[in-house]
């Protein structure tokens, strides 16, 4: 196998200076780059991540942690992530919690000792459990995406999770309904909390009458979401709209809809949140409110190198605007008309 030093004896340059050429860490005339490109070529010398990394004094590795879903949410935001780490050359490791408290500190552990340069983190339970999870380990830059507050120093991006609850429920009404209900997620997650929030407040700001028995909780999931549905059905009747606080529990709505004979949107009006991939292709294609989850992990990646690379000491807040996308589900409400 060869070295750095089999590479510098082919090129007739010094190893510092082979060094430079392939860490771009010092302008080296375009005659002396391609002598020692050659070489590498010739030679197939491949560096070791190692010895730069202890040289460098970084691992060019970044260490992200989500909580396992079936939800294609996580994984388009994983893919702006992977994105922007294949553009600017850093490694991912990726972790996955699946909601389990232990598995969510072993692999915090397990990244922070591998020295990863700095931490992505996507994961309701180190708000729940209210964790500090530098208490055993030197800390690094990381930045939280879309959750609530943390005990630990941490750069946040996150949806307005408030502002789009509003904006969905201020549709339907627009839309002349009146008798609205609302599905939401496990309100101890603080985007569940933020979408019912800005639910209810719309509702107020309209003088919209809140029916309790047309508010339901879920899970976030298309069972969840059936489930849910299912309950509201079998009290009676029904509102002529629905809010439900993300895509994959408004598939299962539109799913257990179906099975009871009911049809989206000619008796129900529907809009979710997200706005994942499927749900133009759902049918009826759901109108919902849009999050760019691919731009949110692209983001997520830059204010991490950039706090990286600026060695800044205070914590940013960014908070990403939500858009309506109108599709098919919903429809305006004839008996107001």
């Amino acid at each position: 196998m060869a070295t750095i030093k089999d590479v510098a004896k082919h090129a007739q340059v010094s190893t510092s200076t082979v060094s430079h050429v392939l860490n771009k860490t010092r302008y080296v005339s375009e005659a002396v780059t391609e002598k020692v490109l050659t070489a590498v070529e010739a030679l197939n010398y491949a560096p070791s991540a190692l010895a730069r990394s202890l040289k460098l004094k970084n691992t060019h590795t970044f260490g992200m942690l989500v909580t396992t879903s079936i939800n294609p949410f996580f994984a388009e935001v994983v893919k702006g992530v992977e994105r922007r780490c294949y553009e600017q050359g850093y490694n991912l490791l990726l972790c996955n919690t699946e909601g389990d408290f232990d598995r969510l500190r072993f692999n915090i552990d397990m990244l922070l000792q591998k020295r990863v340069d700095g931490l992505l983190l996507m994961s309701d339970e180190l708000v729940n459990q209210n964790i500090d999870i530098f208490a055993r380990h030197k800390p690094v830059p990381t930045v939280v995406m879309d959750s609530g507050e943390t005990h630990f120093p941490a750069d946040k991006i996150q949806d307005n999770s408030y502002r789009g609850g509003y904006i969905a429920t201020q549709y339907l009404i627009k839309q002349g309904h009146t008798n609205i209900g609302c599905i939401h997620g496990p309100l101890d997650k603080p985007t569940a909390k933020k979408r019912y929030a800005g639910f209810k407040q719309a509702m107020l700001d309209a003088n919209l009458i809140i029916n309790d028995h047309w508010i339901v909780p879920a899970n976030f999931e298309c069972e969840g979401g059936a489930v849910a549905f299912k309950a509201l059905y079998a009290q009676g009747a029904l509102p002529t709209a629905l809010f439900v606080c993300n895509d994959m529990m408004a598939m299962g709505v539109i799913n257990m809809a179906n099975e009871l004979g009911l049809s989206i949107p000619d008796d129900l009006s529907i809009i979710g949140y997200d706005d994942i991939k499927i749900a133009r292709y759902m049918s009826p294609s759901l109108t919902t409110i849009h999050q760019s989850k691919f731009h949110l992990g692209q983001q997520a990646f830059d204010t991490l190198l950039d706090k990286i690379q600026t060695q800044r000491d205070t914590d940013l807040e960014i908070q990403l605007e939500p858009t309506l996308v109108e599709r098919s589900s919903v429809i305006p409400n004839r008996q107001n008309t």
